[in-house]
């Protein structure tokens, strides 16, 4: 059973004038391509393809925006780093995102994707720049973690922990394992509260 069974899609956006009305609350969900944000979403929501998996790297082109109840959203956000597509396309992208962090008023946190065989990248500190301009809290899933022995997965952990500092939160995730998902739907539900209802991600 879905943990939000009111979720459902709202729109898919590809510009700014395309995004449903600015009200409520909503996070953002963001990660280079191929990092698993479908996978983690749709663990989250436990929904099977609530948010639509694809083998090809890149599929999340536009803005898609979920409903999970009452005046609250999710939005998953164009994967970065790895689609082949053109350089206009990547300039767009950018533009987009840049309008989406500037221009949302309803936006209340991002959750960062990160493959945790491959650490953060430029990409994702860019979002965390962005993210910092609103001074956003943020999440960050490191994916994938059942491919690591745990060993290693801690020291990942650790040393994600250790960049980012006060910056955001962290935490081990592997959709197919099911590792990680009540806490990080703890950390969704306490964004999506909002700081009024003391719902800074701890």
């Amino acid at each position: 059973m879905s943990q939000y069974p009111h979720a459902h899609f709202i729109l898919s956006a590809n510009s700014p004038r395309q995004f449903p009305p600015d009200e409520g609350g909503e996070v953002a969900f963001a990660g280079r391509s191929n990092a698993g944000k479908s996978s983690a979403i749709n663990a989250l929501v436990n929904r099977r393809q609530f948010a639509r998996t694809s083998k090809t790297p890149g599929r999340t082109q536009l803005l898609n925006f979920f409903a999970l109840g009452e005046g609250t959203r999710i939005v998953d956000l164009p994967g970065y780093g790895f689609a082949r597509v053109t350089a206009a396309i990547r300039d767009h992208w950018g533009q987009l995102l840049g309008s989406y962090f500037e221009l949302r008023r309803s936006l209340l946190g991002l959750f960062l994707i990160v493959d945790i065989r491959r650490g953060l990248t430029d990409f994702d500190r860019q979002l965390l720049a962005l993210a910092d301009s609103r001074d956003l809290p943020v999440h960050v899933l490191l994916t994938k973690a059942d491919k690591l022995k745990r060993g290693q997965a801690s020291a990942a952990l650790l040393a994600a922990r250790r960049e980012l500092g006060a910056r955001a939160t962290v935490q081990l995730f592997s959709a197919t394992r099911r590792e990680g998902v009540d806490e990080a739907r703890a950390a969704l539900d306490a964004c999506l509260a909002g700081p009024e209802a003391g719902g800074a991600v701890e």
